[in-house]
């Protein structure tokens, strides 16, 4: 039997930007909930790389209790180079804590996540913490705030903070009217005092908004009030609750997580006010094609989704989903819907930091680990294989940067393979890609700590790698047109020969066009089977390049002539012709061969006083800028720019930034490079084959 019900349970993550103290609090929550005896943020940052950086790489849980509800608490990263693993998160919250910092404010990746809670409906709760630090200012940050996190919903304070910076000691509850004066021990412990005489009106003004607020969310309440001029406490509660729960209220508390500050009065929010998921609305599907509504209730069909995958040194593969609805049993199966396969397995887990605490029966709302499943993986579906279904796929991001992995060993060679195969099985947001071209195995990811994040991990699997930028995939072609080029192969070494005759014209061709060719042959000057012979060598010849080795694009050869032997005539002495074709008329001056580079997209989001300085670096690399748009405190600048000079683009934009910009990146399209450029790489190219 399981311990909670469905209502009972409170699923909240922590999110908002680096630094923001998000895992401070989740660490003073354990210990206020007495499921730990110190704010020990070790408890979530336990990998080694976290303990390197000093802040989350990767998202962590936890289980408490507070008011005789079950708390389960998901602490997710705030850097941009891992906000996929925070964003997969936020499919299975009930609630997002989002934790701003009162100095620093709103940033890049706190509004990234809110929008992402906003597009879901996802209910919310601002912590605004570090009210204890110099440079606090938590009007300014209330300002900001509403500034720059558009929403629907009405965003109202539940407290006033008393004092500020080394002053701040304490929060006025605008519902119960009373201060909560904390002992500034880091303890937890706190008295319940009237209201400080100096802020008695504009505790009087705030409460006054915070109540009309509240009952715009409840027409019944409203007109209580209208007519009577008070509510209760629980009155308030209860129209906060349904605000809440349908994201069209979302409250205001303050903080100071480090010093144990404004906590308890969070978690009281959080139980009494915050949705179970039995208060969400039902989750969608599809079955057999047609769309399912899925209950969070124990009598339904069992449904769940895997949302995270971890591979622990000692444990193996770790499969954490959430349970959507009906229940399931230690020791039993379910169906991947996903992979249409069945998975048995023994305990269910609840994770609590690094360690594991066997589970009896889950159920609706429940998030739970499994060990060592074979065939699943982040994003499955999960369900009784009598009633298949399919929820919707997990977010879709894309990776900003990619090096070249190269072993340093050839037994790090040998384990190379299954090494990152585990490691992109735990972060979707790692891709793998062989580029035959370049003969090199990139590693594509997030940024430049994404990627030494990766590498390190790949070290503690035992294998040890150099990175270097990927090489550019440049292209070749041409900017003129020639006529009446022949190509001629002719061998005669005693029996039979070989003699094939081709004569073509290339022209160039638009863009993104690829290569055509033009089978112009009249009169059988060259036997109808021999002329896919002259153009496979043609294509053999440009997958290979003329100029600098690169291969050939947006091109039209036309084959208007040609000879052969009846005898000595064959496939292969066609395509060599064909060949020796393209590539004296490559080499025809009047052929203007030039040089392609790949040109990308860039979405840059930076700070509003940054945005001089981004728009001039996107020029220094050669890029065009598209436009600018204002959000909030931050612009949003668009550009082209050539990939070459976006291989370092990483951390040129935290420099620049202060580490508060973000960027997105996507292929554009092919353009000529500049001519002293191009210059370079064929003299670079001359050096490399005659090295060879």
């Amino acid at each position: 039997m399981r311990k909670y019900a469905t209502k009972d349970i409170r699923n909240i993550g922590f999110v908002g930007h680096g630094g923001s103290g998000k895992t401070a609090l989740a660490a003073a929550i354990l210990l206020d909930t007495k499921a730990a005896t110190r704010i020990d943020p070790a408890i979530f940052d336990f990998e080694p790389e976290e303990a390197d950086r000093g802040s989350s790489i990767s998202s962590a849980f936890a289980r408490a209790q507070w008011n005789k509800k079950r708390l389960t608490l998901i602490d997710t990263p705030g850097d941009s180079n891992f906000v996929a693993d925070s964003l997969n998160c936020m499919t299975v919250m009930d609630t997002a804590v989002v934790v701003v910092s009162s100095v620093s404010h709103v940033e890049v990746q706190t509004e990234r996540v809110w929008s992402f809670a906003e597009e879901r409906g996802l209910p919310r709760v601002i912590f605004v913490n570090m009210l204890d630090r110099d440079r606090s200012a938590y009007v300014d940050c209330l300002t900001d705030i509403g500034k720059s996190l558009t929403t629907a919903a009405k965003v109202t304070p539940l407290q006033l903070p008393i004092g500020e910076a080394k002053d701040f000691k304490g929060v006025v509850d605008l519902i119960s009217g009373k201060a909560h004066v904390y002992a500034g021990d880091g303890s937890g412990n706190f008295e319940l005092s009237a209201v400080p005489p100096d802020m008695a009106d504009e505790v009087e003004e705030a409460r006054s908004k915070l109540i009309d607020d509240i009952v715009e969310s409840d027409e019944a309440l409203m007109e209580k009030y209208l007519e009577e001029g008070q509510l209760s406490e629980d009155e308030l509660f209860q129209a906060l609750s349904t605000g809440i729960a349908h994201a069209k209220l979302i409250p205001v508390l303050f903080g100071a997580a480090s010093a144990n500050i404004g906590v308890q009065p969070l978690l009281d929010v959080v139980a009494k006010a915050c949705p179970s998921p039995a208060d969400r609305p039902p989750v969608k599907g599809t079955r057999d094609g047609a769309e399912v509504t899925i209950e969070a209730v124990e009598e339904a069909p069992f449904a769940a989704q895997v949302f995270k995958t971890i591979h622990d040194q000692f444990s193996g593969k770790i499969t954490l989903f959430r349970v959507w609805a009906g229940s399931l049993s230690p020791d039993s199966a379910f169906y991947n819907a996903s992979r249409q396969t069945k998975e048995r397995f023994g305990q269910l887990l609840f994770r609590q930091g690094k360690e594991q605490e066997a589970a009896g029966d889950v159920g609706p709302g429940d998030i739970v680990a499994v060990a060592k499943l074979k065939e699943t993986g982040t994003g499955d579906t999960l369900c009784e294989e009598k009633n298949p279904l399919h929820l919707a796929s997990l977010p879709q991001i894309n990776p900003v940067i990619g090096y070249a992995v190269k072993p340093k060993t050839k037994a790090d060679e040998d384990k190379i393979g299954a090494a990152l195969s585990k490691l992109v099985e735990a972060d979707p947001t790692l891709r793998i890609e062989r580029d035959a071209e370049a003969k090199e195995l990139i590693l594509q990811g997030m940024g430049q700590v994404h990627i030494k994040v990766t590498v390190d991990r790949l070290k503690r699997l035992g294998v040890e790698v150099d990175l270097a930028d990927p090489k550019v995939p440049y292209r070749e072609t041409i900017k003129g047109k020639v006529m009446n080029v022949e190509g001629k192969h002719k061998k005669q070494t005693g029996g039979r020969g070989q003699f094939g005759v081709a004569y073509i014209n290339l022209e160039p061709l638009p863009r993104g066009s690829g290569f055509e060719f033009v089978d112009s042959i009249v009169g059988g000057s060259i036997p109808r089977q021999f002329i896919p012979s002259v153009e496979k060598g043609m294509v053999n010849r440009m997958s290979r390049g003329i100029v600098a080795g690169y291969p050939i694009v947006d091109i039209r050869v036309t084959l208007f002539d040609g000879k052969y032997h009846d005898v000595d005539s064959s496939d292969m002495a066609f395509q060599l012709a064909g060949s020796k074709a393209l590539l004296a008329a490559f080499r025809d001056p009047k052929a203007k061969p030039t040089i392609l580079e790949p040109i990308w997209t860039i979405e840059v989001v930076c700070p509003e006083e940054s945005g001089g300085d981004v728009m001039g670096d996107v020029s220094r690399r050669r890029g065009k800028v598209l436009g600018m748009d204002s959000k909030g405190r931050n612009q949003i600048v668009k550009a082209t720019v050539p990939f070459s000079e976006l291989l370092d683009y990483a951390p040129a934009l935290d420099s620049m930034t202060g580490g508060r910009g973000a960027f997105t990146m996507a292929f554009s399209h092919y353009d000529e490079l500049p001519s002293h450029l191009a210059e370079k790489i064929v003299t670079q190219a001359k050096v490399e084959e005659e090295e060879d």
